[in-house]
């Protein structure tokens, strides 16, 4: 049984001052994540944490793990905006693009953040538009599938991310020819995996791809970057990772394969988004109407604008009614949003207790690839950030967007510079 981090006694006190629908993180949670991420890597003495800037760019958040060590991963030049008015630069962003502008590389390397270069042909572009810088990092794709224990995880070959094997060796060659002093590797072959298996077999391939870069190009391996990937159970009865034997899982291959090369110095980096924020993260709605006809609906004031995934992927999210907790799950209903789209639904098919209008949903694991992913379809306004602080109050970090922000780019537009909001 998921439990949601506030009461509904907290709720109706919130809701007082800051109307539904809104986000809603746990500042508390959202440290003691962090910590212990750190903790269970703390055996790698350069380990650091760039926390996915795209998962939930609000300087808030952001603040709140840079102050736990954490660094931020960006992959546009608004996050690299966001990372630089933070006070956040130089070695502390890694820059993880693909297809990515000259201005953005520009950006990278005036910030002096670590560029990860995402093609082989990208190595003339930065050279010709930024520079190449000292330290330089390239990304990875071992194509084909990727396999844990013959179970299908992912398949890298269908990704339009990273460098084969023979273009990261070529690639190498050419960055160190350009004045590259000191290189890294990245990698991403799975999404969302919920098993300690991912992270230790990820490092194991990467690791023998570090030797073999060392001995084939002379190339000295600063960092190797194992990404995201690890994930949360969104299912009430999904087992959980366990990061503390995920971290041992890593070691054990850094010693099986590093240490003996003589690359004991390699830093470890991770990349996580989902894994440090999501469970951290509520979207809380209001049931506004109820429809009975060939099935039975429950419309809230949310909608996919709020949290694309259910409708985008078909995502499970677990969703509580508030002060019913305790009620049997015996009524069958779709959960819906108002969007003029038959797929703007948080749950199909599925049981609750009985639900009346004015009722309170939270929907669990929003704090990442929530907030981040709205959009304004319909005309739809993207609602506010309350931060849930360590000390009981509520803080609003982000204001709910108003229709004068909506028409804010018709600037062109007289009739609607007039309108009165």
């Amino acid at each position: 049984m998921k439990k949601p981090f506030v009461t509904l006694e907290q709720l109706k006190e919130i809701t007082k001052q800051y109307p539904t629908p809104f986000h809603i993180y746990d500042e508390k949670g959202i440290r003691e994540n962090a910590r212990k991420l750190k903790k269970a890597f703390s055996w790698n003495k350069g380990y650091r944490e760039y926390f996915a800037v795209k998962a939930t760019p609000n300087p808030f958040i952001i603040k709140i793990l840079n102050e736990e060590g954490c660094g931020t991963d960006c992959s546009s030049l608004t996050e690299l905006m966001l990372s630089e008015a933070l006070g956040i630069k130089g070695h502390n962003i890694m820059f993880s693009s693909n297809a990515t502008p000259a201005e953005e590389f520009m950006k990278a390397k005036e910030l002096n953040a670590i560029i990860n270069l995402d093609d082989f042909t990208h190595i003339d572009f930065l050279e010709k538009t930024a520079g190449i810088p000292e330290t330089i990092c390239c990304r990875y794709n071992p194509g084909g599938l990727f396999k844990i224990s013959n179970s299908i995880m992912d398949n890298p070959g269908d990704a339009k991310y990273g460098f084969t094997k023979e273009q990261m060796i070529e690639g190498y060659k050419k960055l160190k020819s350009l004045g590259a002093k000191e290189f890294g590797i990245h990698s991403f072959l799975a999404s969302n995996t919920v098993t300690n298996e991912y992270y230790p077999a990820l490092a194991k391939i990467l690791f023998e791809l570090a030797v073999e870069l060392k001995e084939k190009t002379g190339a000295h391996i600063k960092f190797i970057n194992l990404s995201g990937g690890i994930g949360i159970p969104y299912k009430p009865d999904q087992p959980e990772n366990d990061i503390m034997e995920i971290g041992e899982g890593v070691r054990k291959a850094f010693e099986e394969v590093l240490v003996p090369a003589g690359m004991g110095d390699v830093e470890i980096y991770t990349e996580l988004g989902r894994y440090m924020l999501a469970p951290y993260g509520h979207l809380v709605a209001t049931v506004l109407h109820e429809k009975h006809i060939y099935k039975e609906y429950i419309g809230l004031d949310a909608c996919a604008v709020n949290l694309m995934r259910p409708a985008m992927y078909g995502a499970y999210h677990h969703i509580t009614v508030m002060g019913k907790e305790n009620e049997p799950n015996d009524y069958k209903y779709d959960i819906t949003g108002s969007l003029c789209e038959n797929n703007d639904k948080f749950a199909i098919d599925r049981m609750f207790p009985k639900i009346d209008i004015g009722d309170l949903l939270v929907i669990h694991d929003t704090g990442a690839h929530g907030f981040a992913m709205g959009y304004n379809y319909n005309g739809k306004l993207k609602s506010a950030e309350l931060l849930l602080k360590e000390d009981g109050s509520v803080q609003l970090i982000r204001r709910g967007e108003e229709p004068k922000d909506y028409f804010a780019t018709f600037d062109f537009c007289d009739v609607l510079k007039d309108m009165k909001y």
